[in-house]
């Protein structure tokens, strides 16, 4: 896209949309190389996860309260794509064609484990941009408790 078209195309949009606009297009090239060089190399999309930080046991319990905080999280940072409820259809998620992970399924997350959502969440995974210091420790874990939440509703239904 040449320059020209782009500040054309930006100055047709609201503030919001620039910006979102920007960091999409950010997105899209500091992840273009890696996505290149990961279609090389199959594997696991946990894969990237050190063994240490697949371990590491979740030390915060899933109460209300935790729910609440990370739900806050939730809503400022991972609603746009992962949607309200998890299920993968956010709008950014659809403006973009980007197939995210039906996170209220229980098929989804049960062979992972709590330190390897932590890691993810920490470190961005794929197309998804990591929280990184922004969050706290204990936020990050409320941010685990709150995803392995999603799916509890299905689980709980199905059941006769």
């Amino acid at each position: 896209m040449s320059t020209r078209m782009f500040i054309k195309i930006s100055t047709k949009m609201s503030r919001k949309t620039r910006n979102t606009f920007a960091y999409v297009c950010l997105l899209s090239f500091s992840f273009f190389f890696p996505a290149t060089l990961a279609a090389q190399q199959p594997s696991s999309p946990y894969s990237a996860v050190p063994a240490d930080a697949a371990k590491q046991a979740n030390p915060v319990k899933p109460t209300p309260e935790s729910l609440e905080r990370a739900r806050k999280w939730w809503k400022l940072d991972c609603v746009m794509c992962h949607g309200d409820n998890g299920d993968g259809k956010g709008s950014l998620a659809a403006d973009m064609k980007l197939k995210i992970s039906d996170l209220t399924d229980p098929a989804t997350l049960k062979d992972h484990t709590d330190g390897e959502i932590f890691y993810v969440i920490k470190k961005g995974h794929q197309d998804m941009p990591p929280e990184g210091d922004r969050v706290k420790v204990e936020e990050n874990w409320d941010l685990v408790n709150y995803v392995r939440s999603l799916s509890k509703g299905k689980t709980e239904a199905a059941k006769p």
